[in-house]
Formats: structure tokens, C-alpha cells, sequence
């Protein structure tokens, strides 16, 4: 390995000018630096992350750890952190808990030891162990895709209950009168949320909370949403409509349609959550509950880059992302929206984005 000594002495100069042209190029003149770094780039230099590391206390590495990265959703969310770790010079290591509780507290424990800059967090322990046993290290994190309720940490959100009401007050509009719930995890916020959501439709609706059968999985995926669907043909009195708490248990209730022969939606009716890619081209389109996730991973690593620079320190806070979020067909102007609200500035606030409902034919009823 090359050393920064190496670099010194073959370019004549003390180990402290190789420093600054590497770190503070401003200090050095322009002769120096040339000099300087003509040899860096002909020894195949690379500075040493781990002792810079040991010097600053902390790395240039951003955590982030989701639930489930074969889930496009998160794939998008990583898309925005990394878009804004980069434009703050700093990388983001991505982890998957697997929904596992056990996974995720072994990350956690990895990030300490590897003294991250700061994680970006989907919490799988609903019990919250891991989190306040990662609390003590003084690591900043911020909560993504997760109200921060009862703490004082960062968290960046959707309305998942206005995402609920939004899916069944569109079932209910088009005319159907026994929904399926297909939800997840029971521990998950996310899966109680639009589940609260879609019996507030209904309640608006006059309807009994009888209307809404669900149908739980223990995976968001579409295997799940697979076994969902062969449930869903086995009931007597079989729902005309399915709501999914994710898109790709849509895609699976979707499958085991088309499988037993099905029509879509003429038989049944299904809308998804998230919007990822996938549902749009589909078979059969399926429409969904838009979530801004892009702008989601942005700003949340945003929040945490501010959390670092100010030690932690904020007042308590709560912004709701208003009129530029709510019905926003681009993640662009969901970002400008949440901005407005007043993100930046303050430590600890809890971001909370608008969900938007993108119909398409899953969900039609035939003339």
C-alpha cells in the first residue's frame, strides 16, 4: 500500500503538504499542488478513510437500513438519500433488516462500530428495544417511512391514514360494498395506519366495519400477495374489491386472479399502495396510492445531515407538508411543498408528506 509518506518523499515536500493539498489545497501553492499531485495519481495514492476516521471521531458514511430492498419502494428511497449524501460529499451504506428484528439489531451494532455519520432508519422491532438500545451510543438517526411518536428524533412520513381513506373512499365511489383488506406484519405502523384509514372511508361511506375483511400476511411480498389471492377465492361471500397495503401484494393478488380465471377488474376490483414502477405496467394497470418516495429518502437524509452539523440539538418540532405536497404528481414539487413547511433550519422535526391516489384500470368498473 502507498503511503501518504511515500507520496512525500517522492515528491520532495513534508508529510503535512501532502496533507493540505489533499484536505486544505488552498494552503499550498499552485507549483506544490501540481507537483503533489502528479505523484498521488502515478503512485496509485488513496488516502486512508480509517485514520482520517479516528482523527474526526466519526466516518464519511451515511447508514440507511429499509425493510426490504427487493421492495422498489425503498430502492427509491435509497435513490434520494444518495442523491443528497452526495451533494454533502459524503457515501451511503445501504442495509436490508429483512422486516427481521434480529438483522436489524445487528446492524445497528455494525454502524456503531463502523462510527457512521448517521442512519436513516425503517424500524422492524416495533417493540422499540433496538432503537433505544442504538440510542445510547449517540449516534444521530432519522426515521423514515415512520412517525417518530413519543420520541424527539427526526422522522420523514406519509399520511398513511389519509393513504388508507384515499384507496377505499375510491373503491366505495365506484360502487363496491365488500372490501378485502390484504395488510401485512401487525406490528407494522404502516399496515395499522391505512388499515384505520380504510375504515374511515367506509365510516364516511355509512358503512359497517363489517365491510372491510382482512386478509393479514406475514411478508410484504408477492408471494404473500399470492396466498392472499387463493384466500380471497376461497371466501363464501368473496369480496368484490381488494385494497393492498403494498404494491407488490397487489401484484400478487393480481396473479392468483389471473390464474383461476378471474377478470380483472370486472370480478375484482384491486388498488395498491406505494405506486412503485411495476404497477403501472402490469397486466392489467394497477392503480395505486402514491408515495413520494424519492423526496422521502432526500429529505431525510437532509434532516440528518443537519443533525450532525448542529450535534443533535433542536427544539421538538412538527411539520406537515401542506398544499405543494398534497396531490403532487411529481416528487419535485412534493420536495418544494415539504420545504415550505419548514424542514430546514431546526433539528428533530417530524415531516409528514401527502399521499396521492393514481387510478388506473385495476380498480375501473366496466361501462
Amino acid at each position: 500500500m502507498v503511503g501518504i509518506k511515500d507520496v512525500a518523499r517522492d515528491a520532495g515536500v513534508s508529510v503535512g503538504t501532502v496533507s493540505n493539498v489533499i484536505n486544505r489545497p488552498d494552503l499550498v501553492s499552485e507549483e506544490t499542488r501540481r507537483r503533489v499531485q502528479s505523484v498521488i495519481d502515478r503512485l496509485g495514492y488513496v488516502r486512508s478513510e480509517s485514520a482520517r476516521q479516528l482523527r474526526a471521531g466519526h466516518s464519511r458514511i451515511m447508514a440507511l437500513l429499509v425493510l426490504d430492498m427487493g421492495n422498489p419502494f425503498f430502492v427509491d428511497v435509497a435513490r434520494g438519500a444518495e442523491r443528497a449524501a452526495r451533494a454533502a460529499g459524503l457515501g451511503v451504506m445501504v442495509c436490508n433488516s429483512a422486516q427481521n428484528p434480529a438483522e436489524e439489531a445487528d446492524y445497528l451494532s455494525l454502524f456503531v462500530e463502523q462510527r457512521v455519520r448517521g442512519v436513516l432508519l425503517t424500524p422492524a422491532d416495533a417493540s422499540g428495544r433496538n432503537i433505544e438500545a442504538f440510542r445510547r451510543h449517540g449516534i444521530p438517526f432519522v426515521l423514515v417511512d415512520r412517525v417518530a411518536e413519543g420520541t424527539t428524533e427526526c422522522s420523514v412520513s406519509v399520511d398513511d391514514v389519509e393513504g388508507g381513506a384515499l384507496a377505499v373512499r375510491h373503491l366505495v365511489d365506484v360502487g363496491h360494498r365488500r372490501i378485502a383488506y390484504v395488510s401485512g406484519p401487525p406490528g407494522l405502523n404502516q399496515v395499522r395506519d391505512r388499515r384505520v384509514g380504510a375504515l374511515r372511508a367506509l365510516a364516511e361511506a355509512g358503512l359497517p366495519p363489517e365491510t372491510l375483511h382482512e386478509l393479514p400476511t406475514e411478508r410484504l411480498d408477492v408471494a404473500a400477495g399470492r396466498d392472499a389471492g387463493a384466500r380471497l377465492l376461497g371466501l363464501a361471500d368473496r369480496p368484490t374489491a381488494v385494497f393492498c397495503a403494498n404494491d407488490l401484494l397487489a401484484l400478487g393478488v393480481l396473479q392468483a386472479m389471473f390464474a383461476a380465471g378471474v377478470p380483472v377488474p370486472d370480478e375484482v376490483a384491486i388498488v395498491g399502495y406505494d405506486d412503485i414502477e411495476f404497477a403501472a405496467a402490469a397486466a392489467v394497470p394497477l392503480t395505486s396510492v402514491r408515495q413520494p418516495a424519492v423526496t422521502m429518502g432526500a429529505m431525510a437524509a437532509e434532516l440528518l445531515l443537519e443533525e450532525t452539523e448542529t450535534g443533535g440539538a433542536g427544539v421538538a418540532g412538527e411539520g406537515m407538508a401542506g398544499g405543494g405536497v398534497a396531490g403532487a404528481g411529481a416528487e419535485g414539487a412534493a420536495g418544494a411543498g415539504a420545504g415550505g413547511a419548514g424542514v430546514t433550519g431546526h433539528a428533530h422535526r417530524r415531516v409528514v408528506l401527502q399521499p396521492e391516489l393514481v387510478v388506473r384500470r385495476s380498480s375501473l368498473r366496466p361501462r
